[in-house]
């Protein structure tokens, strides 16, 4: 298997735990993760063994990504390990305080290419896309908590 890495992060003008809140409030995630529904699932999606799932698509058209909580360090950093058939691998979400004030939350993946050679090519025509709509959901994110917090 060959990983592949997508991060992105996103300044936020808020606190780190109200910006962690906003970061692990699965339930909400759909209002800002481009194309997505996430409900926590097992223990509701908190602490170390917690599940979530994570619906992306339009419509029925999509997949489902299912998660287990590797580590949980609120207000920091949670760690999940992608259970699914599709998406395997580990994810990372940060919450680090800024200088000056404010809060920095970072998203990292580190996926398992499947299929060799051919899902490194994959990998590489589709990693652009997904790029640009984890930086536009992240923009959201950050708009979404910053409204939140007046």
């Amino acid at each position: 298997m060959t990983a592949a890495t997508l991060a992105q992060s996103v300044d936020v003008a808020a606190p780190v735990a109200q910006t962690w809140r906003a970061a692990v409030d699965w339930d909400s995630q759909g209002e800002w993760v481009l194309g997505t529904r996430v409900r926590g699932t097992v223990q509701g999606g908190v602490g170390v063994g917690g599940g979530i799932e994570a619906f992306t698509g339009l419509g029925r058209i999509g997949f489902l990504d299912t998660m287990q909580i590797t580590v949980w360090d609120p207000p920091h950093r949670c760690e999940v390990v992608h259970t699914g058939r599709l998406v395997r691998g580990t994810g990372v979400f940060r919450v680090e305080e800024r200088l000056g004030g404010g809060s920095r939350f970072v998203w990292l993946e580190v996926l398992d290419l499947p299929l060799g050679a051919l899902g490194r090519l994959g990998w590489s025509l589709v990693r652009p896309v997904l790029a640009v709509g984890l930086r536009l959901s992240l923009k959201r994110f950050a708009r979404s908590v910053e409204r939140a917090g007046l």
